[in-house]
């Protein structure tokens, strides 16, 4: 760019931000004007309300009064928050107005628009004139999509065509111009160089500025129902389906709310990690759980319930345990479509046999039978639908318990614990015996409770017989107050006997193969089902039966589906089963679904393929016309050199395309023993923070492991190392130890592989861990041994990285 062309750029960014720094200045009064006179308004509601119900005409006039006061409140309410929205957007633009720039000539017509992109809108005084657009606006895909030349943008009136004559980025930072860039590209390198080579953060950034061509389209689509991304390590995986989300809020703004959408991640620690990205946006953050965080909400009551972290660490370290290679075909089998089909012919079969029902005891006997409820159950149509009948069945228990409610008003044991009533059970039943009498004088009423709860009672007996009154209401409170607790049982469906129901599953082949028309058990069959209801007996459920156990659960007695949910995210899709996202779809009837994955990282033995071909299960689940499937192949996280050597661990890496940002080679240092090799992870712990990396993580292969590597390093003289374990709730900065699974979708400055020996990894199944460990890092990776190397670095070209011996 000439000079000219330089200062012409400083002088349009001075006069955005002086009118910025006008209108927030000009805006600040009025944003705390409102909000005070909202919260006056708020406490003097009352005041202004005249309440007066001596007539049906001053009731509805109180009515109203009440109405126009909550109208007043409720448009002050929206204007503040309106204004305040404004204000903020202001002041996100201030230190950096716009970060691209693109020349626009509409088709027909003569003018060249020069359309300036921020985070957010900036419109002049007058209006009409956008002095920043917000870069989720349709114009502004131009600058995502398109190189200069035609160029063309959807609007909801149809796409509008013509020529892009330029395209400019720009590095503002603080008010200040810093550079500014000519490009031909999406991104172009140089800016993108820049914001990689920065460092890791302890919370996920906004990408606006950066978003390139392939991201922008999952962004942007308002199509499909399933919405598949299967990208490399560091493909942005993440940070698309955020600026996603903040991009469906800002277009469908009139209609969907942040908690209309759901965002499931991996663990609690990531949801802290990726916290900020929408307030950045300036959107309100979207709900944010784990799938372990749901399970543990519906049957955590009940049950004990292992996590995935748990399932991991057994299957990673429980080699030598008794029942190993049955428990992981009872994994691969719980959470397979064929066993969710199974549950749901499981299910039919229960419409004609084999329900079971607790029944209901009462003082030491026994109220109402199981068999009278399967009698009862089975009596209805049996066309009608299992959870149908069994809200037949609510209705008569409920019945049936008011009748015996009355009967046992007349037992014994009633007249016995009248005996020993307290004042103010004694006082309840007077209120009630005088609200039949009618309304009297307060004193008389204050006079008259008091006599009767100490026994003198006044009564009226050509009016009231008072006595076999007060004793009829007494039992009836007493008996009342006993039967609450079955009759909340029966609402919460107690009475189906649940536990019995999935355990009654797991008996000899035989039987399942007949209550599920014809399933065919798994191998181990015999053993799988020795450790499902061993775990069951101590009320405990393995990581793999919560989901099975929870869907029958519904199948039995109805789904609890949330219809107010729109768009369901699932973050580290491959890790969920077919199962799994089978129950989320009768969970969200009415949602959208994102499904972000990377199938090289599939450490779960339950993982779904998310491309396959376009094989992939996942497009069956809403069907080919309503699924969309994209592929992100470049690598922005890691450097050149990192991704090259990465990739190479990988079948099928040849098509990951690391984007060309070059650093060193990774390293292998090899150790006599676990004492050196502690020694010299401790030592480059240092090297790296005096080089200025702060986020560093030494991973390890699992807890065990974690715990070992602290405790060694810690007596290395490393004593600000963090150990990050599954109930860490938040992500920071520093050096940390960490298990590579928990590590999974977050990045580090620099990566040090605790032990990447044969002996810790050798397995075909622990390869995708070992790749998961590697691909944390950015800009350094250094790996550490005793011993032989895993075969997965044997297998490697030795021209992709250095080694120490």
């Amino acid at each position: 760019m000439d000079e000219k062309g330089w200062e012409q750029e400083q002088e349009r960014l001075a006069l955005v931000t002086e009118k910025l720094q006008e209108r927030i200045t000009e805006i600040e009064p009025e944003v705390a004007g409102l909000r005070d006179q909202a919260t006056d308004l708020r406490r003097r509601f009352w005041e202004e309300v005249t309440v007066n119900t001596g007539s049906d005409e001053d009731f509805e006039e109180t009515f109203h009064s009440i109405k126009q006061q909550e109208a007043l409140l409720s448009e002050r309410e929206r204007s503040h928050r309106l204004r305040m929205q404004q204000w903020q957007g202001m002041k996100r633009l201030l230190p950096s107005p716009y970060f691209g720039r693109i020349d626009y000539q509409e088709d027909g017509l003569k003018d060249i628009e020069q359309i300036y992109i921020g985070v957010s809108s900036f419109v002049d005084k007058d209006g009409m004139s956008f002095l920043v657009y917000d870069w989720r606006t349709p114009i502004a895909s131009i600058y995502y999509d398109y190189s200069p030349g035609a160029a063309a943008y959807d609007t909801p009136g149809g796409s509008v065509a013509g020529t892009m004559t330029l395209k400019r980025q720009y590095q503002i930072r603080e008010g200040s111009l810093l550079n500014v860039f000519d490009t031909s590209l999406t991104i172009g390198d140089e800016l993108l160089q820049q914001v990689l080579g920065k460092g890791a953060d302890s919370q996920m950034k906004s990408i606006v500025a950066t978003i390139q061509r392939e991201q922008n389209a999952i962004i942007r689509d308002d199509r499909s129902r399933m919405l598949i991304v299967q990208g490399a390590a560091g493909s942005g995986k993440t940070s698309a389906a955020l600026q996603r989300v903040a991009y469906l809020l800002y277009k469908h703004r009139d209609r969907l709310r942040a908690d209309q959408i759901v965002l499931f991640s991996p663990n609690p620690m990531f949801n802290s990690y990726v916290s900020t990205v929408l307030p950045e946006l300036g959107e309100e953050n979207m709900q944010q759980t784990t799938f372990q965080e749901y399970l543990e909400h519906w049957l955590g009551s009940a049950y004990r319930l292992e996590d995935p972290f748990d399932q991991i660490e057994f299957v990673l370290t429980g080699h030598e345990s008794e029942g190993y290679e049955a428990r992981l075909k009872g994994i691969e089998y719980k959470a397979s479509t064929a066993f969710l089909q199974a549950l749901q012919r499981y299910a039919q079969w229960l419409g004609h046999e084999g329900m079971r029902f607790n029944g209901f005891c009462f003082q030491e006997r026994e109220l109402i039978s199981a068999e009278q409820m399967a009698s009862r159950f089975y009596s209805y149509d049996p066309s009608t639908r299992v959870s149908n009948r069994v809200a037949l069945l609510q209705e008569w228990l409920l019945d049936q318990l008011s009748v015996l409610e009355r009967q046992e008003r007349e037992a014994l044991w009633v007249q016995e614990e009248m005996n020993y009533l307290d004042n103010e059970q004694y006082a309840a039943v007077f209120r009630e015996l005088h609200q039949e009498r009618g309304v009297f004088d307060f004193a008389e009423q204050y006079e008259v409770a008091r006599e009767f709860i100490l026994g003198k009672s006044r009564r009226d007996e050509s009016d009231f017989d008072y006595a076999d009154r007060e004793e009829q209401l007494l039992r009836r409170m007493i008996v009342k107050e006993r039967f609450q607790p079955l009759r909340q049982q029966v609402k919460r469906l107690a009475f189906i006997d649940m536990a019995g129901l999935y355990a009654q599953l797991f008996g000899n082949a035989d039987e399942y193969r007949r209550m599920t028309d014809g399933a065919e058990a798994p191998e181990l069959w015999p053993e799988i089902c020795r450790q499902t209801k061993e775990q069951m007996n101590r009320r405990a459920l393995n990581y793999e039966d919560a989901t099975p156990y929870l869907y029958l659960k519904e199948l039995v007695e109805g789904v609890r589906s949330s219809s107010e949910v729109r768009h369901v995210f699932i973050d580290e899709g491959q890790d969920y089963s077919m199962f799994q996202y089978e129950f989320l779809k009768k969970l969200f009837p009415r949602a959208r679904m994102t499904v972000l994955g990377d199938f090289g990282q599939a450490i779960y033995t339950q993982a779904t393929e998310l491309d396959g071909g376009g094989e992939s299960p996942l497009v069956h689940l809403y069907g080919e016309s309503e699924t969309t499937l994209y592929r992100l192949v470049c690598s922005y996280r890691s450097t050149r050199e990192i991704v090259k050597f990465t990739k190479a661990l990988l079948p099928g890496g040849r098509e990951i395309v690391p984007f060309d940002r070059g650093g060193e080679k990774p390293r292998l240092i090899k150790a006599e023993n676990a004492e050196q090799r502690a020694a010299a992870i401790a030592s480059d712990l240092s090297s790296l923070q005096a080089e200025g990396f702060y986020s560093i993580a030494v991973i390890a292969r699992t807890a065990a492991q974690s715990s070992e590597a602290y405790e060694q390093l810690i007596a290395q003289g490393c004593p600000s190392l963090r150990l990050i374990t599954k109930e860490t709730p938040t992500f920071g900065k520093g050096a940390m130890v960490i298990p590579a699974y928990l590590a999974k979708g977050v990045e580090f400055d620099a990566v040090l592989i605790y032990d990447a020996s044969s002996t810790t990894y050798h397995r075909e199944s622990e390869r995708k861990l070992f790749y998961t460990a590697c691909t944390r890092a950015m800009h350094r990776l250094q790996l550490y041994a005793t011993g032989e190397w895993t075969p997965f670095l044997q297998e490697a070209d030795a021209s992709l990285y250095e080694a120490d011996e």
